[in-house]
């Protein structure tokens, strides 16, 4: 008799973009519909790839598999003094895929290891996503172009077209087609959104070739 094929899955949300969920599914899109049923988070979860094994398994060997390579990965905590395990990663969907594509080479099995490409809506929930972090970001620690070491006068560009520039003109705005607005104001104009839109301005403006939210990111790092 034989036995049916299963598929170990490493699925993302854009609702925590710093964890993965891997398991193990005989059917990974019924899987991932079934997790989509909660409405416990602001985006549903979505297929980054699959790996096909020719025998069923159970989660547990997985994540046990995970867990002897670094076991600080998993998500643990205590919740009214009882453990809790799940199986998120504190890594990325790229490191996850890697370690499965290192396991598939040393089985021969590189062809049974898949990306699923992302469809334009699940692309477009991920900018939003990142977009609405960004902005919680700026409300707790607003740009500014002092922080990142860029004085009035200085020219950036914008990032999707580098023809597309605008001056700083203080700290916190710019002037463009001699208009003076935030970052923010100018990103929604360039990108076509309406004033409701979600949109982070340091993520789309490039200073000396650099995205500013990097040059930031950078700086508050040292």
């Amino acid at each position: 008799m034989t036995e049916e094929k299963g598929y170990i899955y490493i699925l993302t949300n854009p609702s925590f973009p710093e964890w993965v969920k891997i398991g193990y599914a005989d059917d990974v899109e019924q899987r991932v519909k079934q997790l989509n049923r909660s409405e416990c988070t602001p985006f549903g979860f979505r297929i980054f790839a699959t790996y096909e094994v020719n025998v069923r398994l159970t989660d547990m060997k997985i994540h046990s598999i995970i867990d002897k390579l670094n076991p600080d990965l998993r998500s643990r905590e205590t919740i009214n003094g009882k453990k809790r395990v799940r199986e998120f990663y504190a890594m990325s969907a790229e490191d996850a895929y890697d370690l499965f594509d290192a396991m598939a080479e040393i089985h021969g099995t590189k062809d049974k290891l898949k990306i699923v490409g992302q469809s334009d809506i699940e692309k477009e929930e991920e900018n939003i996503a990142t977009a609405v972090k960004i902005e919680a970001q700026e409300k707790a620690s607003p740009f500014t172009f002092k922080k990142c070491n860029i004085p009035v006068g200085s020219k950036i560009t914008f990032a999707r077209d580098e023809s597309k520039f605008a001056i700083v003109v203080d700290d916190r705005r710019v002037e463009f087609n001699g208009e003076v607005m935030s970052l923010t104001a100018l990103a929604k104009i360039l990108l076509k959104l309406g004033k409701d839109g979600h949109v982070a301005g340091p993520r789309y403006f490039k200073y000396n070739g650099e995205i500013l939210n990097d040059i930031r990111e950078r700086l508050e790092m040292h």
